[in-house]
């Protein structure tokens, strides 16, 4: 019998693989917002959460397992749910902010997070982007959870009880709340947060239950107080309850403001109003179908489809709205900078490090309108604290390194996105250029070493060195476009061209991998390529000494052109997942997610290398491209609780599926150029903002054709491997004609290779 049922389920996974999906009608139905959930400290496929939540909304919520002030809020394999949370945390290693829980129990009062937690099954869960519901077995309470961008409905529907309640809980780290009987209705606060907030900062929430209380009590760290209505200590929440019915339903409207209680009452009306569950539920998933269904995707597989969608869900989630909409109709903000409520756009949670490579030039193409205003809070932001955030959550906080927020407005600028004060900007970049900051990723650690050498040193007592001097010369050749653009003086422009140069001051002709510098102009030693970190940013040499996004053409000539070059690429995927993780102690996640994915050295679980395999574009092999690209969408993405590989990071990994998925990627942010793959679908069919459409064909895709003979654009046969932003913006046909064989032939001519620094401004 058991080999009977092991048969069935192969089956069923291979026919879940062939079958092939036509024209859908509501894509968010095949988002998996579980996709990424079983991870854990040690190991991530995700290292994400259910969020419900509308797209780039300012608050999501979710089930919640883990103990409060713990990151993995939600795993896959837990066995209980604690509460359901209104969240901001983008990341587990970020941790949360502004969060507080609504639990629904029955029986006997408790309100501790322990106590309180319910087994639950995924059997009983459904998860979408705009509906959550679960059976709750321990209090035999459903609950259902539907979004708005600052407000929610939540809906229990309870057993027959004299005993039915709700815990409402503030967190710790301070909080405050309030029980209105009269009105149904619990007002409150909570602080807790994880840094990057001002002294003043607060998250307010208000709740209103369509049902009278029959009992109410808060409580104060561990202590219930029953005639006590108000509270406010280092950890607070109410509990109310009432009778019910077999199958009664309770309705909560709540929202939350971090401008003031007042706000929240106007984001809750705005938002909610008299609309019911039902009501907002359709909006929600309308705002999901709308967004998702600007790709529309055909031909693939039932789990492409699927985990297309899912990749898209993710890379719509952040940054988040940190604006609220006050009574005049004016767009406000809270300044998790300066504390002041102030107006204009803000957005936050997001680090740079990760989402400048695919995650912002996806939003430059697809949503210009919101880029551009992510770029106002940019200059917000600035003018707020001093500073570009570089991570930012909600403030400023401490993670990763490099200025990148430079390539996110350039590029943005220089695709023709213009409704924000880029002079401003500008000048923010140009602060970067010269400072340090008040924190290590803030402004540029090492600046005036880089700035005088040309590089970070090795032996200077600042850790990931040549990471940073990678990063800062990409930055810098991003500067250089845009000083360009805005006709700045002619030194300054001649600066930044030079500067773009120094990964040169860390290339070691003998290794072919760049590599620490000490003070004194000597390399290091020893040199071990395959230590993790040290002089290199959660990777090791083979992984970041492929950042020379712009000059592609000067890093191959120094390796000693095309062809070496492309051996160098190939060595990537030949050898052993050998690591030294002696600068660490131990071995961390990102090492072991390379290690177990058996590709050699590519870590595609972390995004330094992410952006390599289209380098053979540049080295006129592009066959090699569209293999090991299908080999990594193939093998290291799955629309499942451990679907990713490595950490999801805003939206970043999940880009990179979503373009590799189309057909190109931006290799370089700051060009206006998109690097050729291979497509994954039959047809996608991408409607521009203004309403264009760029429709992509690649009828004889399947399993075996990855290669691409041929491409004609707008029926005209096509020799570069890459396309124009204005092309792509312009909307027509691109048609991709698929085999199993590679054509060797296409794409090899040195004038098919994208831009390079060294070759594109000599010709100019």
């Amino acid at each position: 019998m058991r080999k009977i049922i092991a048969t069935a389920l192969v089956l069923a996974s291979l026919s879940a693989q062939a079958q092939t999906v036509d024209k859908i009608k509501d894509p968010a139905d095949w988002v998996n917002p579980l996709m990424g959930t079983a991870s854990k400290h040690s190991l991530s496929t995700g290292n994400t959460y259910p969020a419900i939540a509308c797209p780039w909304g300012m608050n999501f919520w979710m089930p919640q397992t883990g103990k409060m002030g713990d990151g993995w809020a939600y795993t896959y394999d837990a066995e209980k749910l604690r509460g359901f949370k209104q969240t901001h945390q983008p990341s587990p290693w970020i941790n949360d902010y502004g969060q507080f829980a609504i639990m629904p129990i029955t029986g006997k009062i408790v309100f501790n997070e322990d106590e309180r937690a319910s087994w639950f099954s995924h059997k009983a869960e459904i998860s979408r982007p705009y509906y959550y519901s679960v059976y709750l077995a321990d209090h035999d309470v459903t609950t259902e959870i539907t979004p708005t961008e600052r407000a929610a409905r939540l809906r229990f529907t309870y057993p027959a009880t004299d005993s039915a309640f709700v815990v409402v809980d503030a967190l710790d780290k301070g909080s405050y709340i309030k029980v209105i009987p009269g009105e149904n209705k619990i007002i409150g606060y909570t602080t807790k947060n994880s840094g990057g907030v001002p002294a003043n900062f607060k998250n307010y929430f208000v709740l209103y239950f369509d049902k009278p209380f029959t009992y109410q009590a808060t409580f104060s760290n561990k202590k219930l107080n029953t005639g006590d209505l108000e509270a406010k200590d280092n950890h607070v929440g109410a509990v109310i309850g009432f009778k019910t019915r077999q199958g009664e339903q309770v309705n909560v409207k709540v929202a939350s403001s971090f401008i003031s209680p007042e706000q929240a009452e106007l984001n809750l009306q705005q938002e909610i109003g008299n609309s019911d569950f039902a009501a907002i539920e359709q909006k929600a998933k309308a705002a999901w179908n709308k967004e998702l269904g600007r790709l529309a995707v055909e031909g693939g597989t039932v789990d492409q489809t699927r985990t297309f969608y899912s990749c898209l869900y993710r890379a719509m989630l952040f940054p988040r709205k940190f604006y609220e909409i006050d009574a005049k109709g004016q767009v406000m903000h809270y300044s998790p900078y300066n504390g002041e409520v102030l107006p204009g756009y803000m957005f936050t949670d997001n680090g740079f490090w990760d989402t400048f490579r695919s995650e912002f030039p996806f939003f430059t193409l697809m949503y210009p309108t919101m880029d551009g205003h992510i770029m106002e809070g940019l200059v917000n932001a600035y003018k707020e604290s001093g500073w570009l955030p570089e991570w930012a959550s909600p403030g400023h906080r401490d993670c990763m390194i490099g200025s990148n927020s430079a390539s996110i407005i350039a590029d943005a600028y220089l695709k023709g996105i213009k409704n924000f004060d880029v002079n401003t900007a500008y000048q923010a970049i140009l602060h970067n250029t010269e400072n340090e900051g008040p924190l290590t990723s803030v402004g540029r650690k090492g600046v005036k070493y880089y700035n005088e050498l040309g590089y970070v040193p090795y032996d200077v007592d600042i850790n990931e060195n040549t990471a940073r001097t990678l990063e800062y010369a990409y930055d810098d050749f991003t500067v250089y476009q845009l000083a360009k653009a805005l006709k700045r003086p002619a030194e300054e422009v001649a600066r930044f061209a030079k500067r773009c140069q120094n990964y040169r001051n860390v290339f070691d002709p003998e290794s072919k991998l760049m590599r620490g510098k000490n003070k004194d102009g000597k390399f290091q030693t020893p040199f071990n390529p395959f230590k993790w970190g040290d002089a290199f940013t959660e990777g090791n040499s083979w992984h970041y000494s492929w950042s020379v996004f712009h000059d592609v053409q000067g890093h191959m000539d120094l390796m000693g052109g095309r062809d070496v070059y492309a051996g160098m690429l190939d060595s990537v995927f030949k050898m052993r997942p050998v690591f030294d993780d002696s600068y660490y102690g131990g071995v961390i996640h990102e090492i072991r997610e390379m290690q177990i994915m058996n590709m050699g050295q590519y870590a595609h679980g972390n995004q330094p290398i992410q952006h390599m395999i289209y380098l053979y574009n540049y080295a006129g092999q592009p066959w090699k491209s569209q293999y090991w690209l299908r080999e990594v969408m193939n093998r290291l993405y799955l629309p499942t609780p451990d679907g990713y590989c490595g950490d999801e990071d805003n939206g970043q990994t999940s880009a990179w599926y979503v373009f590799t998925a189309l057909g190109f990627y931006p290799v370089c942010p700051g060009t206006q150029q998109y690097v050729i793959g291979a497509p994954l679908f039959k047809k996608a069919t991408v409607t521009m903002e203004d309403g264009k459409k760029l429709v992509i064909t690649a009828p004889q895709n399947n399993a075996d054709n990855r290669y691409v003979q041929d491409v004609k654009v707008n029926g005209q046969p096509y020799t570069k491997n890459w396309f124009a932003h204005s092309a792509l913006q312009q909307g027509g046909t691109i048609n991709f004609n698929m085999s199993a064989t590679p054509n060797k032939s296409r794409g090899t001519a040195p004038a098919a290779a994208p831009y390079s620094f060294s070759r594109d401004e000599k010709l100019k």
